[in-house]
């Protein structure tokens, strides 16, 4: 019997479709993963440990003087910006996009205290860095809370705040929500898979209909889970997700001075611990439908634009609606 060599038999395979790229395997600093714009780092002492945060720091080729800074959700990086920052270049404005600490291609640190404030505060100091005075901040999700949480300690440097379906509208341990350790946190992280990664996604972002055009969203959870420093990246996520169960920011809307835009997908659910909520509240959680109305009516200066029918990332499934709403938003605030 005659055996064909090696390279033969992938490329006959490769031509009939069945030869499949070894799915993506990332390491805790995201090594080898491209970002749609160079990378650089910021040196930072924080806790008794250095530390480095990555950014991308953006100029357009005519600038209009103003600066957009993009912060991004707990299940992403800067990188999810990228048809965003293109938008904003095109318009004029610089942009700044960081990973924080925990996040990204920043550093994973083995034992961090986590806050709100420590984050915004790493962020006031790259913008010094970077000797930008003045920034409109936009958050997702979780950097919606961070955004808020930054515009509150910086009014100063802060033209604007843009809302983009962000978490934390309501305070889930005032709905009964009960708590958990970080250990346990730490254990539900450990059980995810790329599987589940892709179901919940599926499931809760967009109303069980996936699209190709999504893919995008699932590279780093997935690339993570299957890399060699999960538990590193697990152990992050859980810290992650005790700052944000335990540090709330709707109470303090009401202390924001600057001009507010939120932009709500109607369609959102999106609550922290719902599995955990007596079986009586779950429904009445992460009801963005209402969220943003009930909302916009606590910032003293708010705007709200709702997209009926879109979930938890607008960025990504009505880009058009939504870009349109933030451009409007920028060009009033020149």
């Amino acid at each position: 019997m005659k055996v064909q060599p090696l390279w033969l038999v992938l490329a006959g395979l490769l031509l009939a479709g069945r030869l499949v790229a070894a799915p993506l395997s990332l390491d805790v600093r995201l090594t080898g993963f491209s970002y749609p714009s160079p990378v650089q780092t910021l040196s930072l002492n924080d806790q008794q440990q250095d530390l480095e945060m990555a950014y991308m720091d953006v100029a357009p080729k005519q600038g209009n003087g103003k600066t957009v800074l993009l912060l991004h959700g707990k299940n992403f990086s800067g990188a999810y910006w990228e048809r965003t920052i293109i938008e904003l270049l095109a318009d004029g404005y610089r942009v700044v996009v960081p990973d924080q600490i925990g996040f990204g291609k920043s550093s994973k640190p083995a034992h961090f205290q986590y806050s709100f404030q420590t984050l915004a505060d790493h962020t006031r100091r790259l913008l010094d860095t970077l000797k930008v005075d003045r920034v409109t901040v936009v958050g997702h999700s979780m950097g919606g809370m961070l955004a808020t949480r930054f515009a509150l300690m910086f009014p100063e440097r802060s033209d604007g705040l843009v809302l983009v379906n962000p978490i934390g509208l309501e305070d889930w341990q005032q709905k009964q929500v009960p708590w958990q350790s970080v250990d346990a946190w730490y254990q539900g992280e450990l059980k995810k898979t790329p599987e589940k990664v892709k179901s919940y996604m599926t499931a809760s972002y967009f109303d069980g209909q996936w699209k190709e055009a999504y893919d995008p969203l699932l590279t780093l959870q997935q690339g993570w889970i299957r890399g060699p420093d999960y538990p590193r990246i697990a152990w992050n996520s859980a810290l992650h997700y005790d700052m944000i169960f335990s540090q709330p920011v709707v109470q303090d809307f009401d202390r924001l001075a600057v001009p507010t835009l939120l932009v709500i997908g109607t369609r959102d659910r999106t609550a922290l611990g719902r599995n955990r909520a007596p079986e009586g509240i779950r429904e009445t959680l992460g009801r963005y439908d209402r969220l943003g109305e009930k909302t916009v009516q606590r910032i003293p200066d708010a705007t709200l634009v709702e997209l009926e029918g879109i979930g938890h990332v607008p960025q990504f499934e009505a880009f058009d609606r939504y870009m349109a709403a933030l451009r409007t938003f920028l060009q009033q605030s020149r």
